[in-house]
């Protein structure tokens, strides 16, 4: 029965991945009817270009939007076939958990679908909308997820002073605007990321994160935390190196503002 279950979920997930490819192949279909005609008639440019190359701006937007979504989808798919696996694996191990199958415990089951796998986590978020003049990003908790309108409603539960009514805020984000954290318990999810390579991560003592540069070569280990310096945070001219756990260091997003 668990099995059932399991592979029904990841057939949903699959589905959903199969869709937003079929949604990027018709975007390439016009953007590439777009360059012929920009290339094969160069006056329309003169005569209607900002028409032209504002709809391309805007394909392009979706195309990256839709891009951004297949990662989040993909990572969820990744993560709960090696749950999948794991839990088979064990199973063939084990012969007398054969007879426990359907004592299974629920949890395993919510865990495999987009929604249910991050709910109750949290995550990175980018609270801004599109076309803001900077991108915020805070430490949010995912406390529901819209499979019909693929947005994630999240829970910024230490929101600044700053803040209008200063309580705790919600928002509902599109699923290009959540970058999922590496698992504390599972190291090995974490990238390693190179020297100098330009990530997004939690400054020490807040919940927001921002554009940081990684000075340190490599981790030692999986559990190590980054060395890391934060941009617009020059001390007495110069920045300092700061360290940051690495289930709270994430991949800076293309085209981050700050």
């Amino acid at each position: 029965m668990s099995n059932t279950v399991d592979t029904a979920n990841m057939l949903e997930l699959s589905r959903e991945l199969d869709k937003l490819r079929k949604e990027q192949e018709g975007l390439m279909i016009e953007i590439n009817k777009l360059h012929k005609k920009l290339q094969s008639s160069p006056e329309v440019v003169e005569k209607s270009g900002d028409e032209l190359l504002g709809k391309l701006r805007e394909l392009y937007h979706k195309a990256k939007e839709l891009s951004e979504n297949e990662v989040t989808v993909s990572t969820t798919l990744i993560n709960e076939l090696d749950s999948f696996l794991q839990q088979s694996t064990h199973r063939r191990k084990d012969g007398s958990e054969q007879k426990k199958k359907r004592m299974k415990v629920d949890s395993d089951i919510s865990r495999l679908s987009p929604a249910a796998s991050l709910k109750g986590e949290q995550v990175a978020a980018r609270v801004t909308p599109d076309g803001a003049e900077k991108d915020e990003w805070f430490v949010v908790k995912v406390i529901h997820f819209d499979r019909e309108a693929k947005e994630f409603e999240v829970l910024d539960e230490e929101p600044g002073d700053d803040e209008e009514g200063g309580g705790q805020r919600k928002y509902k984000l599109p699923m290009s605007h959540i970058i999922p954290f590496p698992k504390r318990n599972d190291p090995s999810s974490a990238p390693d990321f190179p020297t100098g390579k330009h990530v997004l991560a939690v400054y020490p003592g807040t919940t927001a994160l921002y554009k940081a540069t990684v000075v340190n070569a490599h981790r030692k280990k999986k559990t190590d935390e980054y060395l890391l310096e934060f941009d617009d945070d020059e001390e007495d001219g110069s920045l300092p190196q700061r360290t940051v756990p690495f289930h709270r260091v994430v991949p800076l997003p293309e085209g981050h503002r700050q």
